[in-house]
């Protein structure tokens, strides 16, 4: 198994798509540091977590077009011809299901850090500023959530319409676009850069609303709960089948 997953892992990232996406978001990340980020968020310090929360929330629609990128790699019509000879192979199908989705995971998990690790070498070059946890928590309430539905939602619509997967891609820009209710501020771009200045102190401490943050748990839960659907199938299946016996 674990050499079904380091192949996987390796498929996913040792080849020109992922050195690609990988400059597409490092020059873009780049970008909105040096012409957004340095001049603060809603008025707070350009290494502050609001400030850096906007950063992750600009790189999101991105990292989540790559995410199902990565997926295409499995649900494409090659991929799907290619995976009826593992049909005869010792590991079964809802095992190479997990170990895909891991690797997709992992790929995605790794552009992630990479594009934080710019963040905070940009607040270290610039500001001789360690942004640390300050970067950490907005990026973890922001974009672990989105990501985790990103991967889950992509698989389920894929094994439907594996073209579907690209017009999917298109959700966190359409959602920048409508004027959404504020617990979907995260969504819609609006929330670091708006909700600071609705508070009273000046360089306000990182917090979210609760509608905003229940949000984001139930966001985070709808993707792990789609990432274990097929699992959950089959034990119910598998259940349904003793019982009948």
């Amino acid at each position: 198994m674990s050499k079904i997953f380091r192949y996987e892992c390796r498929r996913l990232m040792w080849n020109r798509f992922f050195f690609g996406i990988l400059l597409i978001l490092l020059f873009f990340g780049y970008q909105v540091l040096n012409r957004i980020t340095i001049l603060g968020a809603a008025r707070t310090a350009p290494f502050s977590p609001w400030s850096l929360g906007d950063y992750a929330c600009r790189m999101l629609p991105l990292l989540w077009a790559a995410a199902l990128f990565f997926l295409n790699f499995f649900l494409s019509p090659a991929a799907r011809r290619a995976a009826a000879l593992t049909a005869f192979t010792p590991v079964s199908l809802r095992h190479y299901e997990t170990i895909r989705l891991g690797a997709a995971l992992t790929a995605v998990g790794v552009l992630t850090v990479l594009c934080l690790g710019e963040a905070a070498l940009f607040c270290a070059g610039y500001f001789h500023q360690n942004p640390g946890w300050d970067l950490l928590r907005p990026a973890l309430i922001t974009l672990v959530p989105a990501l985790v539905f990103a991967l889950g939602s992509g698989w389920q619509l894929g094994q439907i319409c594996p073209s579907a997967i690209f017009a999917w891609m298109a959700v966190p820009i359409l959602f920048r676009l409508l004027p959404l209710p504020a617990p979907f501020s995260l969504w819609s771009g609006q929330f670091f850069s708006e909700y600071p200045l609705t508070l009273e102190t000046l360089d306000p401490s990182l917090t979210l609303p609760g509608p905003v943050l229940l949000l984001q748990m139930l966001l985070l839960a709808a993707g792990i709960l789609l990432l274990s659907l097929s699992y959950i199938r089959d034990r119910l299946n598998s259940s349904a089948l003793t019982g009948g016996l």
